[in-house]
């Protein structure tokens, strides 16, 4: 320690420490938790430093003091998040859900709420009137429906003409009939990308110019399904992966103006968007009436009724708690650095790992053993059948 102090650089690393440290206080200004961690990451470097000058010498400690001030410094830049303010925030498909729960939670939070809703007298959005803040206001808005776009847009510039729009989520989506993409008629596709993607780009075309007014973000709801390959899921997915494209794409044109923009992903959550019964068995009888015969043949009456099956059973692997995914959307709403991409939920982040860093036949491997059901198409239990015959 002596070898420290008795030096000009000593005395720098020291003084350079101790201003460090000064401003710990000064960044711990929320939740006790947050505290703790600006707290442990503050003084992290400095204790650092203060060791390696002892043991490596004054220069040695500098060099090791200003590495770690620059780790701590972009790990603290990424949880720093503004302050809520009268930052106003629209949100598609308020009805039910992710979207619901996320305009309850914004609006807890102080945020100005726009829930857009596909029906403005159903349940959804009359439990938003009530449990809400005056603040919160539901609009009618079919992302679909150009016109019902518009005149949202005009509604919410009306009343936030003076300081822009800070957040568009597009949340609103579909899921479809979850089923082998050979067995899944046209009209299933086209309505996934209305929704999920061409809805999408059409809502965030019309509410840019009141996000470049507050130099706001742009905050998609993709899917695990939209980075990664899953059976059953390529009407949806397909969907999802554009939009994740599109994000990618606007995250990089809208840096100019300010506007920062990012993708969701969460795993399975407990949303709804399974749907009802009702619209399973329309779906289903969708599904068969478009099947030709030869593919009935090969699939099996057993196979294709088993299909709705899946559906029941997906909450059941679903989590029912949607923080995670609130949170994410609350980082890339308030973060002076929002991340480009979010994972929430289990598995998420690492399915995509697999997937973007070992081998595709690996993932391919994986996924069918995660994903394995006893259900098989009455051709493949024919060829099976005669196989061990012979």
């Amino acid at each position: 320690m002596d070898a420290l102090t008795g030096s000009p650089l000593g005395w720098l690393c020291m003084g350079v420490t101790a201003l460090f440290g000064a401003t710990v206080l000064r960044t711990a200004k929320r939740s006790p938790a947050e505290q703790a961690s600006v707290l442990v990451w503050r003084l992290l470097p400095a204790l650092l430093g203060l060791l390696c000058g002892a043991t490596l010498g004054p220069g040695g400690g500098l060099v090791v003091f200003c590495a770690a001030c620059v780790v701590s410094s972009v790990y603290l830049g990424g949880r720093a998040l503004l302050p809520v303010g009268d930052k106003a925030v629209l949100i598609t498909g308020s009805d039910t859900g992710i979207g619901h729960a996320l305009a309850k939670y914004l609006d807890n939070l102080g945020f100005v709420v726009f829930a857009g809703v596909l029906n403005k007298d159903g349940p959804g959005a009359e439990e938003l009137r009530q449990t809400c803040s005056p603040r919160l206001s539901v609009l009618q808005l079919d992302i679909t429906n150009a016109t019902q776009v518009k005149e949202a847009y005009l509604k919410v510039s009306e009343k936030m003409q003076n300081t822009g729009l800070w957040g568009l989520v597009n949340n609103a989506g579909i899921l479809g009939f979850p089923a082998d993409g050979e067995l899944l008629p046209m009209s299933m596709y086209r309505q996934c990308m209305e929704v999920n993607f061409f809805g999408a780009v059409e809502v965030s075309k019309t509410f840019l110019p009141l996000l470049r007014k507050s130099q706001g973000r742009l905050v998609n709801m993709s899917s695990m399904a939209g980075g990664i390959p899953l059976p059953r899921y390529a009407a949806y997915g397909a969907s999802k992966a554009a939009l994740t494209m599109f994000s990618g794409v606007m995250r990089q044109e809208l840096s100019k103006w300010g506007i920062k923009v990012a993708a969701i992903h969460p795993s399975g959550f407990q949303t709804g968007i399974q749907g009802t019964s009702d619209l399973w068995d329309k779906q289903e009888k969708d599904l068969m009436e478009n099947l030709p015969a030869d593919t009935r043949q090969d699939y099996g009456e057993d196979y294709l009724l088993g299909l709705k099956s899946y559906l029941v059973h997906i909450p059941a692997y679903c989590a029912a708690d949607l923080s995670p995914v609130l949170s994410a959307v609350l980082h890339a709403l308030l973060a002076k650095r929002p991340q480009g991409l979010y994972t929430p939920g289990k598995g998420a982040y690492l399915l995509l790992c697999i997937f973007c860093h070992f081998p595709l036949w690996f993932y391919d491997f994986f996924i069918s053993k995660m994903l394995s059901t006893e259900s098989v198409p009455r051709a493949l239990r024919t060829s099976e059948a005669e196989s061990k015959n012979l």
